[in-house]
């Protein structure tokens, strides 16, 4: 008697103790493998995002960098206290100068000495072309900034700002028939540069960048009275 019980003690699991023991099991391992493809979706999509934010801030850097040199011209203390014979400014001007636009053009001056004429090598620009921005390097040559390997640009926008400063003050001479406003007036410039782009890696992952530049080299209108 004593023997038969100890071989009903020693006896194993049975079918059904055995098959709820692997369910339990395949449900954990279940639960682990969502868990752990989860973490490495989410660390592929940082990686991913941290890339196209990455490209998106050095392409802003470089735009940002030209656009607030643009302009540059030798002559521009001169013209400050300039009379009509000055010559004017011919780096001044900036496209688009009113309304947004996906592309951007400007000069500056890279004269050792000032020669008040604008060369090939000192026109620029940025557009947006079939989803990369290109630059302009000079002599009407066109180069890729954004890389369309890891990043497309899905929107590049230029919106121009301008507010006008009469510096009327400054000249000897007061206006003419007792007009109220006369003289050179300064153009205090902005631009809001915004770029849209998305990973190539995974076309969901969208990131905006927008940077406000201001022109450090204003532009001076008109003259003082002769």
């Amino acid at each position: 008697m004593l023997a038969h019980l100890n071989r009903r003690r020693e006896r194993g699991m049975s079918l059904v103790e055995l098959m709820i023991g692997l369910a339990i099991g395949l449900v954990v391992v279940a639960a682990a493998a969502v868990l752990l493809l989860g973490q490495i979706r989410e660390q592929r999509a940082m990686l991913v995002e941290g890339r196209l934010m990455q490209d998106l801030r050095t392409s802003m850097d470089i735009i940002t960098r030209d656009l607030r040199r643009s302009g540059y011209w030798g002559g521009a203390p001169a013209r400050m206290h300039a009379s009509a014979s000055t010559p004017e400014n011919p780096y001044t001007a900036i496209s688009p100068a009113l309304a947004a636009s996906d592309a951007v053009s400007f000069r500056m001056s890279r004269d050792i000495t000032e020669n008040n004429s604008v060369d090939d090598n000192e026109q620029f620009g940025f557009r947006l072309r079939n989803g990369v921005i290109e630059m302009l390097i000079g002599g009407g040559s066109w180069q890729a900034l954004t890389d369309v390997g890891t990043m497309s640009v899905v929107s590049f926008a230029v919106t121009p700002e301008v507010q006008e400063l009469s510096l009327q003050g400054m000249c000897e001479k007061a206006c003419a028939n007792g007009a109220s406003a006369c003289g050179p007036t300064l153009q205090v410039r902005s631009l809001t540069v915004a770029i849209t782009g998305r990973a190539n890696a995974d076309s969901k992952v969208r990131r905006t960048l927008t940077s406000q530049v201001r022109v450090r080299n204003d532009a001076v209108v008109g003259a003082c009275s002769a």
